[in-house]
C-alpha cells in the first residue's frame, strides 16, 4: 500500500502539470496534481506539524495492536489502514517545504461528487476505516472470534455455574437430611 501510494505520487510529480485538470473520464474522473498542506479540504494548513504527530501516533497504535491480532481479516484491514497512514506520513516528513511540515501530493478528482482532491493513501484510509466499522458491527474480534461466541460462552458458563449451585444445594440438602 505504501509503495503503491508513493509510486503514484512519483508519477504524478513527474508527469502531471501542477493544478491543471487532466480529464480521464470527462467530469466524472480527472487527474489534478495538487499539494495539500492541511487535512481534508486543506483544513488546518497552518498546523501541518499536528497532522504529522497524529499520523505517527495512529501508525504506532496500529503496529501495537497488530501484536494482539489472531484474525487474518483484521490483519488485512489494519495493514491497508497502516499503508495509507504511512503514505501520507511519508509526505509530511520528507516532501517540501520541509521535515514534519511537508505537503501531501494529491491527484484524484471527482468534481461531480465532491470538490475534494485525494490520493491512493486516502483511499486506503477511508476504505480501511469503513472495514474497521464493519468488523466491529459484525462482532469480529482481534483474536478471530465473534462477539456472539463470547456471549454464548458466557451464557453457558453462567448456566453451568447455576446448575452446579443447584446440584450442590440439593446434594447438601440430602446430606443434611441423612445425618438426622
Amino acid at each position: 500500500m505504501l509503495a503503491a501510494d508513493q509510486f503514484v505520487k512519483h508519477l504524478t510529480i513527474e508527469n502531471l502539470p501542477l493544478q491543471e485538470p487532466v480529464p480521464v473520464l470527462g467530469e466524472f474522473l480527472q487527474l489534478y496534481h495538487a499539494r495539500n498542506s492541511g487535512a481534508a479540504f486543506s483544513i488546518g494548513a497552518g498546523v501541518t506539524w499536528i497532522f504529522t504527530i497524529a499520523l505517527a501516533l495512529v501508525a504506532g497504535i496500529i503496529v501495537w495492536k497488530a501484536f494482539a491480532l489472531r484474525s487474518r481479516l483484521w490483519a488485512v484491514v489494519l495493514g491497508c489502514l497502516l499503508g495509507g497512514v504511512l503514505g501520507n506520513l511519508t509526505d509530511r516528513l520528507f516532501r517540501e517545504p520541509g521535515f514534519a511540515v511537508g505537503h501531501v501530493v494529491d491527484m484524484i478528482s471527482m468534481p461531480w461528487m465532491m470538490p475534494a482532491i485525494f490520493n491512493v493513501a486516502d483511499i486506503f484510509i477511508v476504505c480501511g476505516m469503513i472495514a474497521v466499522a464493519l468488523l466491529i458491527v459484525t462482532g469480529l474480534r482481534f483474536d478471530g472470534t465473534r462477539e456472539r461466541d463470547h456471549v454464548a460462552a458466557a451464557a453457558r458458563a453462567d448456566g453451568a455455574a447455576a446448575d452446579r449451585g443447584s446440584a450442590g444445594g440439593a446434594a447438601a440438602g440430602v446430606t443434611g437430611t441423612e445425618e438426622r
